[in-house]
């Protein structure tokens, strides 16, 4: 936990606008603000604890690379695992760099304005296209099982992008009244902050239909410099995002071997270079290693964040005030805790058998 003296920017904190988990036309525009709600719910739930008893994307990095680079070149002599290694690259002098999430703050900002950039380039070069093109198709192909397989994956993968697991990380790090602050920059960020990413998924799906990438630059036509400008603004905005997604995991680290010390203090130093420096390397590694790495996210999501983020959420809230919280509210978070549970076991049996459909169609190390 960082120390309170720290004061910690959290409105700034939009991590993952630029990286939208899947195409809307698999999960549908309800799917979207449900996902949202109830990351936002289970996030107030965590925020609440705060003072219980006086006692949170590679493959992204890569592809906007070479989005990049074939503007310019059509000899395709670079591969995606070759960008997907240079991600991991800056992405490992990024976590070298950034010792503890004090030293974010100023990111923050950056990340932010990245995003905005992508979004909205993204999204006037996209309704651009979507007025000159002829009629597209919205429909949702497969058997009805596939599409509700796929509709369960993709929430998963939803609210893991939603979910950083920060909450506890910076609820500390917050001016008095901790709760207080931490439900309003919670309110913004479910709310203001999720408008730029609904609209960007929104406008690229109305433009492209069904056939709409994952990657929405790699499909738009315009100015040459400006996809460029806004692939290189999706990249270094993937690396911060990226970070701020497995802070937890390295404060966790450091907190465990007792690592602490300024950017350049040796031991420090070399404990940052090993573990996060590993950590990322074979992170990378996987990553250019399997190109349907994105399918992953959906298993992350069945297996962490539906468990730690609303199963635990709603258990601890409900242990920590069961002697203040009514019946009704009781039988509320029993519900809850039931019913993500089953969430969690289909969208583990829906991304294990996406997972195994795509690694039939897909080599190692292609050239996405």
């Amino acid at each position: 936990m960082v120390v309170a003296d720290n004061r910690y920017d959290v409105e700034n904190d939009k991590s993952s606008a630029v990286s939208c988990p899947q195409s809307a036309h698999e999960i549908g525009v309800d799917h979207w603000f449900q996902a949202a709600f109830a990351s936002m719910y289970a996030n107030m739930l965590v925020a609440k604890l705060h003072n219980f008893r006086g006692e949170r994307f590679l493959i992204m990095g890569g592809a906007s690379l070479k989005a990049c680079y074939v503007l310019f070149t059509d000899d395709h002599t670079m591969k995606l695992p070759y960008f997907t290694g240079i991600a991991g690259f800056a992405c490992i002098l990024f976590a070298i760099l950034t010792p503890n999430l004090s030293s974010l703050r100023a990111w923050l900002g950056c990340s932010t304005i990245l995003s905005l950039i992508y979004i909205i380039v993204a999204s006037v070069l996209s309704a651009r296209d979507g007025i000159k093109l002829p009629p597209r198709d919205y429909s949702i192909h497969g058997t009805i099982s596939s599409k509700i397989f796929e509709i369960i994956g993709a929430s998963s993968s939803l609210l893991f992008a939603f979910n950083t697991g920060m909450v506890p990380e910076i609820q500390a790090t917050l001016r008095e009244p901790c709760v207080e602050n931490m439900l309003k920059a919670l309110y913004f960020q479910f709310t203001v902050g999720s408008v730029p990413m609904f609209a960007v998924t929104f406008i690229g799906y109305w433009a492209y239909g069904s056939s709409a990438p994952a990657y929405l630059l790699s499909s738009v036509s315009g100015p040459v410099w400006l996809k460029a400008f806004a692939n290189i603004s999706a990249f270094l905005q993937s690396v911060i995002s990226l970070h701020i997604f497995a802070s937890p995991a390295y404060e966790y680290m450091d907190t465990k071997f007792g690592v602490s010390g300024g950017v350049f203090e040796i031991k420090s130093l070399s404990f940052r270079t090993a573990a996060r420096g590993g950590y990322l390397a074979i992170s990378s590694l996987v990553a250019a290693l399997l190109p349907f790495l994105g399918d992953f996210q959906s298993l992350t999501g069945a297996l962490s964040t539906f468990p730690l983020t609303f199963i635990l959420a709603n258990h601890m809230y409900l242990v920590a005030n069961k002697d203040t919280v009514s019946s009704l509210q009781q039988l509320w978070h029993k519900l809850n805790v039931v019913f993500f549970s089953l969430m969690s076991v289909a969208a583990t049996v829906a991304a294990v058998r996406l997972i195994i459909g795509d690694s039939s169609k897909f080599s190692v190390f292609a050239d996405l």
